[in-house]
């Protein structure tokens, strides 16, 4: 009787009702499955068809080897009699090395007595599992990844996630770790992961296989690109999505948001996108522009293109009880179920249900409506907002999708209401698509998905958290990022502290991947219809010149140096394009080999070249930074010249933001800041 299987590119074991793959996946990777259901399953909810590699496999008596490029997997198989339950058990322990030998990772061990379980799979009604898998933690490692949950914290060792999306919260299950190795949970099920100092966990509480990605690199770069083929890389991003994008809660009618982009042009500002934002339509799910308000979509499109600027429209996946579509999309399936209960999945501003991108019939029947009464008129730029979906109650059990229940595969929805604009926009001929989205999975990002962070506060803490948000973010593979410039909510536009705030804020969303100004300002504007309803609110004005003119100046020097970066920015949009890189990374992506960088938490670079220190205290006048070594950085600000290796005090009134050029690059930005 042999122990293993093995297949060109594969080792089968099986054992006491497992069956257990390992099969080379991409160069340098592995993809690793398990079931306690027959075969394992051929799920491709992120992962995309690998090319074909050459690997290397051994077989000696109880022990497998699969040896790919620099990453090897090391089987280790038992069994016999087991005396305290009297019959023959078997199993399977896993391994992995990289090209030096070395453990990168492997499963937690028995424990002897303890009897404990590396992968644990307990039954469910109707056929899933509940499933832990559980590794050895690695002495030394610092974690990085798992997309944004609202902290400031950079090394995630230590830290316990919950692997589900909520509004400002994106579950991405990829992590990097300094040791060398990247490792994917391909898994789109609600559950956990914990990076204890005893065990690592990863737990979906219903799933029908255990399934996993790792990887093994020589530096974070190689880890970063070998993720980018595996899951997919960001298209290019459009020329439109290297500038300055403006946008508030809510420019309400057509002449109001025409007159804003006029305004523009007529003081010489840059500005490429504007946002035409939610509840623009009579009801939600309508998906068109509500006539009293908007007359002539057509003609605004037209004009905004005139001067260069394209528009961006908000589109919500829910649809009103009361909308004209609701009643043909409950009857053809097209939207989320609810198990229990009422069929209600959120009530702001009236009951709504959700629609269902991961149907291949919702994708294709409700961009037939986003084509009519959007695209068609030349919008090209959409805002998938609530895209987590933002239940009212996130009872994660209490929802079913088309492909499975919300616990087993509901973290797959953003991705897949992404995909529904994507694909719609590429089948109607369109070029360079970006879409802004406010949730993610692994794969969103060939989709064209620019994230943002949600409904965050209008405060420094809330700020220095997106730092660490846009960090994880990149290395959890979707380079394409932004948040609200300012704060969602809680800024009033005639408060000195949030004046100074808003500067700090501008100054770091001019070195983001979007540049994108946006919040819910105060004091906040009454919307009446000609027939005397009420419509959404509008917040208070949002543009460069609407908190005085001092701090106008500065919003316009850093609007002007983004378009001067225009060139270097497009460059960086080439790497995150062609080899996954993110746009804003770790300090410890470009210098893996100071170890102070690792463990920077409040500055980061954009792209290669420029290192970014963002002001996140309130009224501050200077901070620390570091200088890796290796390398000498040019201050934007001085022109001064430091060697690297060092900490420094930099200068920083409110209208300076510390940034350092490496090695003489980009001397043109001298003096811009």
């Amino acid at each position: 009787m042999d122990t293993f299987e093995t297949a060109k590119d594969a080792i089968i074991w099986r054992g006491d009702g497992e069956t257990l793959v390992v099969q080379a996946w991409g160069r340098d990777s592995l993809r690793v499955r398990s079931t306690r259901a027959g075969e394992v399953l051929d799920t491709d909810f992120a992962l995309l068809e690998p090319e074909p590699v050459d690997v290397q496999i051994t077989v000696d008596g109880e022990t497998a080897a699969l040896t790919n490029g620099a990453i090897t997997a090391v089987l280790t198989a038992w069994g016999g009699l087991d005396w305290q339950t009297g019959y023959d058990r078997f199993g399977c322990a896993l391994e992995f090395r990289d090209a030096d030998g070395e453990t990168l990772l492997k499963e937690l061990g028995s424990g002897g007595a303890l009897k404990r379980t590396a992968r644990e799979f307990r039954p469910l009604p109707g056929g899933a599992h509940r499933l832990r898998a559980a590794f050895e933690p690695v002495a030394g490692e610092k974690l990085y990844g798992m997309g944004q949950y609202q902290q400031a914290i950079l090394d995630v060792k230590g830290s316990t996630f919950e692997l589900a999306h909520r509004n400002s919260q994106v579950s991405v299950p990829f992590v990097l770790s300094s040791a060398g190795y990247g490792f994917f949970w391909h898994n789109p099920a609600i559950g956990s992961a914990t990076f204890a100092a005893n065990r690592t966990e990863w737990i979906a509480d219903a799933t029908e296989q255990l399934d996993y990605w790792i990887t093994a690199g020589e530096d974070p770069a190689a880890i970063t690109a070998a993720y980018a083929a595996a899951t997919g890389h960001a298209p290019m991003m459009p020329e439109y999505g290297l500038g300055y994008w403006q946008c508030k809660l809510r420019y309400w009618n057509q002449e109001q948001l025409l007159e804003v982009a006029r305004e523009h042009k007529r003081r010489g500002l840059p500005l490429d996108v504007i946002v035409a934002d939610f509840f623009h339509w009579p009801k939600m799910g309508d998906f068109r522009f509500e006539e009293e308000f908007w007359p002539d979509p057509a003609a605004m499109v037209a004009e905004l293109k005139e001067m260069g600027v394209e528009l961006m429209v908000s589109v919500w996946p829910q649809v009103s009880l009361e909308s004209e579509n609701f009643a043909a999309l409950k009857k053809e399936n097209l939207l989320v179920r609810t198990e229990r209960g009422l069929e209600v999945q959120m009530s702001f501003l009236g009951p709504s249900m959700f629609l269902d991108p991961t149907n291949p019939r919702t994708r294709e029947k409700a961009w037939e409506i986003f084509k009519r009464n959007y695209h068609d008129l030349g919008v090209n730029v959409f805002w998938l907002d609530e895209a987590e979906p933002e239940y009212g109650v996130y009872d994660f059990d209490n929802y079913r999708y088309h492909i499975g229940p919300n616990a087993q595969v509901g973290n797959v929805y953003p991705q897949a209401f992404s995909r529904m604009f994507y694909e719609g926009q590429r089948a109607a001929g369109q070029e360079g698509i970006v879409n802004l989205v406010r949730c993610a999975w692994a794969g969103s990002q060939r989709y064209g998905a620019l994230v943002w962070s949600g409904d965050i506060h209008s405060s420094y803490e809330d700020f220095r958290r997106q730092i660490t948000a846009g960090l994880h973010m990149g290395v959890a593979g979707i380079p394409w990022f932004t948040t609200d410039i300012g704060g969602f909510g809680g800024g009033n536009i005639e408060d000195p502290d949030f004046r100074d705030l808003l500067v700090r804020w501008f100054q770091f969303g001019a070195f983001c991947p979007v540049m994108r100004m946006h919040g819910d300002r105060q004091p906040s504007e009454r919307v009446i219809a000609e027939d005397g309803s009420a419509r959404c609110n509008s917040g208070a004005p949002n543009e460069l010149w609407s908190f005085g003119e001092e701090v106008y100046e500065i919003l316009v020097r850093y609007v002007r140096l983004r378009e001067a970066m225009r060139p270097y920015t497009r460059r960086l949009m080439a790497e995150a394009h062609e080899s996954g890189q993110p746009v804003m990374r770790g300090v410890f992506h470009e210098f893996p080999r100071d170890a102070v960088c690792w463990d920077l938490a409040d500055q980061y670079m954009f792209g290669p070249d420029l290192l970014v220190a963002p002001v996140v205290e309130a009224h501050a006048t200077g901070r620390r930074v570091y200088l890796p070594e290796g390398a000498s950085w040019t201050d934007l600000h001085s022109g001064a010249v430091h060697e690297g290796g060092q900490w420094i005090d930099a200068a920083a009134p409110i209208d300076v933001i510390p940034v350092f050029a490496r090695d003489g690059a980009l001397p043109e930005l001298v003096g811009t800041i």
